[in-house]
């Protein structure tokens, strides 16, 4: 039987399986660490990053069937862009390389996994973008009806992206926050399970990027660990990830976790520096960073809790900022990531600059989305193509060299 926790009233006896929130609080609900520490362990010899996984997951079993091969992302060293900050080690977790570009994947296979398991005869999701187009991914790798409700004006290229697995679009006009919380309702009385940002399951699927960057860094936590911050259910994944390698006695320090926001959209950070416990909601978002542009984000009260218990950061920065990572990313390590994934890499430049992160250790980025589903929105504009003819062509060669 699947057990649940929340950070501010600890044990819950029962959960809503249509609601990710605390009964008593409205705080996000957990899933519950199963059994005492020093039990669980990696499966390294199995190539599925779940069944690798599967002692610190709450999973009774796992399908394989419905995996689409996420996880097992690749921990790049950036090397041009360290030299640059004066920093010796720093990488990028790229979450990109997941089956649909992004890392909402790991914790949507998760989630579909338990709602097959639970019965869940339908499934759905409300997103800006990422999250649309892995539940309906993996609803259609399940053969189960999916259900995705879309902010109205999400990006052309983001309805491309879910519509291609046909699940039932819907564009729902009005505040957002509203519609995250209209849809567990609705969703309760028409049976349709909404595996929304905070899904406990979910969250659970993203504690994988953790195990992944220890083992690949050989056995041990990075010094600092940066990623964008939205609803706060992806970051809140990562710690719990870091929780349970130090429950485990895997990794002896923890570590700096940095959370990030535009500065357009920073509810959490205003929270965060103005050593406030509760954040407030924005009245008026004006970010290009639209998968992190959260003015009233579900977790957040959580991230601010978990975040200040750590002794971590929550940092913003302006557009402009990320857009010149975005490009630093492109330009010197061959990436090309949504510029709310090079945020992470704008805070950590910001950290270097200030001598708040120096000196040796291990830098991690999470880079969460490609630049692909975002190619509108880039620092780069059209690349400058050069005509030529062929009688010409090593001349204007040489010119370029």
């Amino acid at each position: 039987m699947d057990r649940f926790e929340c950070l501010a009233c600890g044990p819950v006896e029962s959960r809503d399986p249509f609601s990710p929130f605390c009964p008593g609080c409205g705080e996000p609900l957990f899933a519950a660490a199963a059994g005492p520490p020093g039990r669980r362990r990696f499966r390294l010899d199995r190539s599925l990053a779940l069944e690798r996984f599967a002692d610190f997951l709450p999973l009774g079993k796992i399908d394989p069937n419905l995996s689409l091969g996420e996880g097992s992302t690749p921990l790049l060293p950036l090397a041009r862009v360290g030299a640059d900050l004066g920093l010796p080690a720093v990488w990028a977790k790229n979450e990109a390389q997941n089956p649909t570009a992004s890392f909402k994947d790991r914790g949507t296979a998760v989630a579909v996994q338990k709602a097959v398991a639970l019965g869940l005869g339908r499934i759905g999701t409300v997103s800006t973008g990422n999250m649309a187009a892995s539940t309906a991914a993996y609803g259609a790798r399940a053969g189960l009806p999916t259900f995705v409700l879309l902010k109205e004006g999400t990006s052309e290229a983001s309805l491309r992206a879910a519509a291609a697995f046909r699940p039932r679009l819907v564009a729902v006009a009005g505040d957002y926050g509203a519609l995250f919380r209209a849809s567990l309702e609705i969703g309760r009385r028409l049976g349709i399970a909404f595996l929304n940002s905070i899904d406990p399951f979910r969250l659970e699927g993203y504690k994988l990027t953790a195990f992944e960057i220890f083992l690949q860094l050989g056995g041990r936590a990075p010094r600092s660990l940066v990623a964008p911050v939205s609803s706060g259910g992806h970051f809140l994944g990562l710690l719990r990830g870091f929780d349970d390698l130090e429950r485990e006695g895997m990794i002896k320090a923890y570590p700096l976790v940095v959370g990030v926001q535009a500065e357009g959209c920073a509810p959490l950070v205003r929270a965060f520096e103005s050593g406030r416990p509760r954040f407030e909601r924005i009245a008026e978002v004006r970010t290009i960073a639209h998968a992190i542009a959260n003015p009233d984000p579900p977790a957040g009260n959580a991230v601010l809790r978990l975040v200040r218990e750590r002794g971590g950061l929550l940092l913003a920065v302006p557009d402009a900022d990320m857009l010149e990572a975005q490009a630093r990313l492109a330009g010197a390590e061959g990436l090309f990531v949504q510029p709310e994934s090079a945020a992470a890499l704008a805070a950590l430049e910001r950290l270097a600059r200030s001598g708040r992160i120096g000196g040796d250790g291990d830098d991690v980025l999470v880079l969460t989305g490609s630049g692909l589903k975002s190619a509108g929105t880039s620092a780069a504009g059209p690349a400058g193509v050069r005509a030529s003819r062929l009688d010409r062509l090593e001349a204007d060669l040489a010119e370029l060299l």
